[in-house]
C-alpha cells in the first residue's frame, strides 16, 4: 500500500555529470535516499529527498551502449524550490559549483528569490515564496 501523504510531484533529471550534480544537491540540502547502479557502476536511478517534501529522481543520461529510455536532454530542466533562507541556499549553491543566473532579490508579489544553474546546466530558482500557501 502506498503512503497517501507522500509528495506526488518529483523533478526528474538525466545528468551528464552525476557525481558533480548529486554533490551539489547535497550541498543545498537534499539527502540521498536510494541509488541504483548497473553492472558497470552507472547510476540508472537515484532519489534525493528535500526535507520539506518531494525530491529529485535522476539517472545518468548515457547508459551502457549509449541507450536511455528517457527523452529529456541533460541540462534542460528548470525547477523552483521553496527554502527557508534564500541567501544561505544561494551561497551554498554557488559555493558548490552552481553558476549565478540572478542574485537574491525581494519580489513585489512576496518572498525573496534567486536562481542558479547546477553543474549539469539545469536552472534552479529558489526562494521563500510558497505558491498556494
Amino acid at each position: 500500500m502506498s503512503n497517501t501523504n507522500a509528495p506526488r510531484l518529483w523533478l526528474t533529471l538525466q545528468l551528464r555529470d552525476v557525481p558533480a550534480t548529486t554533490a551539489w544537491l547535497e550541498a543545498i540540502g537534499f539527502t540521498e535516499h536510494v541509488t541504483h547502479r548497473d553492472d558497470t557502476g552507472v547510476v540508472v536511478h537515484a532519489e534525493y529527498l528535500w526535507p520539506a517534501g518531494g525530491g529529485v529522481m535522476l539517472g545518468a543520461a548515457e547508459r551502457a551502449g549509449g541507450q536511455t529510455d528517457w527523452v529529456q536532454q541533460p541540462g534542460g530542466a528548470a525547477a523552483y524550490l521553496v527554502v527557508a533562507d534564500t541567501d544561505a541556499t544561494f551561497a551554498a549553491a554557488v559555493a558548490a559549483g552552481g553558476t549565478v543566473h540572478y542574485e537574491p532579490v525581494d519580489r513585489d508579489f512576496g518572498g525573496r528569490e534567486a536562481a542558479v544553474r547546477d553543474p549539469d546546466g539545469n536552472l534552479w530558482s529558489f526562494g521563500t515564496y510558497a505558491p498556494g500557501a
